[in-house]
Parts: C-alpha cells; structure tokens; sequence
C-alpha cells in the first residue's frame, strides 16, 4: 500500500472552482491507477473520477456523470501526484473527498488518504 495525502479542500461559494492534490509516498507511483472519491453527511462514499497508470493524453480517465464537464483529473508522475480541478462547484459537491490508489497488479483500491473537507455554499 502507498500513503496518500490530500489537500486543497476549503469553503467556496456555487460556481467557484478548487484544485484538490493528493500525494503518494511510492516510488512506484507511476504503477497506480489513482482515483477520487467523495462522502457526503449521511450518504455512502462515491466514485468521483479515475486516472489510468500511465496517462499520456488524458483519455485514460473516468468521470462520475454528476462531474462529467466540471470536474478534471490529471496526474504528475515526477510528482507523484494526483489532481482534481473542480470548476462550477454546486452545493450538491459538498463531500470529504477522499484520494484513492491501486496498484496495476490490484482488483481494488486498496490505498486511500484521509480526506479533505470541501463545501460548497449557495
């Protein structure tokens, strides 16, 4: 497993935009499908978006259809990071948003952060 450390979360108003970072302690990083997802008060955690392992073009990524047009994943992998770029935030968005991690050899994330609040007021 790969520690992982969230940031970027925060109060925002509906509309605005946020940039969440995750940071993955590996230095294999490049082997993980990294994801996001998302729990909101009262409701099961979510999938929110995913990166493939090796992402050249960005077309190896997957997107909730609630986030599908705001929302855009990417990943650096001399960085071992993993970003969410949140644009057009609805009060709906309002979640701990939780970075995810599986290993190329896995069937599952197996690996997650400990969360970042983010709220959206309206």
């Amino acid at each position: 497993q790969v520690q992982l450390v969230e940031s970027g979360g925060g109060l925002v108003q509906a509309g605005d935009s946020l940039r969440l970072s995750c940071v993955a302690s590996t230095r294999t990083f490049s082997n993980y499908v990294m994801g996001w997802f998302r729990q909101a008060p009262g409701r099961e955690r979510e999938f929110v978006a995913s990166i493939a392992s090796i992402d050249w073009s960005g077309s190896n990524t997957r997107y909730a259809d609630s986030v599908k047009g705001r929302f855009t994943i990417s990943r650096d992998n001399a960085k071992n990071t993993v970003y969410l770029q949140m644009n057009n935030l609805k009060p709906d968005d309002t979640a701990v948003y939780y970075c995810a991690g599986q290993h190329v050899t896995a069937v599952a994330f197996g690996s997650w952060g400990q969360g970042t609040q983010v709220t959206v007021s309206s």
